[in-house]
């Protein structure tokens, strides 16, 4: 039986993650006492007892705790941001990282929400030579307030009336741009325009094209193949060849741990909007963990996904 350690389990992303992995008898998870959750000594204990351990944590921590475990048997989940462009890690995004490169990794970098979106639209299309990489890209996304973690969630919830809308890193230095370039095979960081609104949780990811001003000018139809062809047999990712209706609402998969990609295009292939659709604390966080896991552990890619 595969043993499992959530550090930062008492945070958004690792109480999620305990969720997913509460009842099933292929897991066992090791939980420290509330008095010896930021003990030292106990935390080390448990990184070095784990086989499997998953990083719920600021950036610092992360790599503090990585730097704890001494031995050649724990492997690592990182849900932060502080080893996705990192050498030797293993994007956790096993639809474009591929099954077999996660399974076998010793070190897994899960990917930030925002980016899932992004490089899930982005990366096939590059890879087929339907995107340059050299192209400029802009990004547009919308995300639920549990996003921001515990700080956001309480400024949403405990704070009185918030904004319906906020955008933000008007500086354009997002922590998840780098991750959004490299793993999408990009030489250009895209423009990227992240905004907030006020519900609990699911996110649209949108990257508008002019398709006149791409190499050998591609369909939308061919750009639909493309990601239809990269996702085939997917449980988890869906391409979605219909969709009549006019609006696309940012609920649509929350509490779920799917993604769905489209391509809208304006029947004249002049331009498309590729647009994803997920749950930030699920294919964008603790479902994407916890696929992983299970392709680690060597059990279904699937189990205790809510899909």
């Amino acid at each position: 039986m595969t043993r499992i350690f959530v550090d930062g389990a008492a945070g958004t992303t690792g109480l999620q993650i305990r969720e997913r992995l509460a009842g099933r008898h292929d897991v066992e998870t090791i939980v420290l006492p509330e008095a010896q959750r930021k003990d030292a000594a106990a935390r080390r204990d448990a990184l070095n007892a784990a086989d499997i351990v998953v990083l719920c944590l600021p950036d610092d921590a992360a790599r503090e705790a990585v730097a704890l475990i001494d031995n050649d048997h724990t492997r690592v989940i990182d849900a932060s941001t502080a080893h996705r462009v990192a050498p030797g890690w293993v994007y956790g995004f096993p639809e474009v990282s591929g099954r077999d490169a996660v399974a076998a990794a010793k070190r897994v970098s899960n990917p930030g929400c925002y980016s899932t979106g992004f490089i899930a639209l982005v990366a096939p299309l590059v890879k087929a030579g339907l995107v340059p990489a050299e192209a400029a890209l802009t990004c547009n996304a919308v995300s639920g307030y549990s996003g921001g973690g515990k700080s956001m969630i309480a400024e949403f919830e405990e704070g009185g009336p918030p904004t319906a809308w906020r955008s933000y890193a008007l500086k354009l230095n997002h922590k998840h741009v780098p991750e959004m370039r490299e793993r999408s095979g990009l030489k250009v960081a895209p423009i990227f325009a992240p905004a907030v609104v006020n519900l609990f949780s699911g996110m649209v990811v949108e990257v508008p094209l002019h398709l006149s001003a791409l190499p050998g000018r591609p369909t939308a139809a061919a750009m639909r193949d493309a990601l239809a062809a990269h996702y085939a047999g997917s449980p988890i990712v869906r391409v979605v060849p219909d969709y009549d209706e006019g609006t696309l609402a940012i609920e649509r998969l929350a509490g779920t741990d799917q993604l769905d990609l489209f391509v809208f295009g304006d029947g004249a292939d002049n331009q498309v909007r590729l647009v994803a659709a997920l749950d930030n604390l699920g294919k964008g966080a603790a479902g994407a963990a916890v696929q992983s896991l299970n392709l680690m552990a060597g059990l279904p890619e699937t189990e205790s996904l809510r899909l």
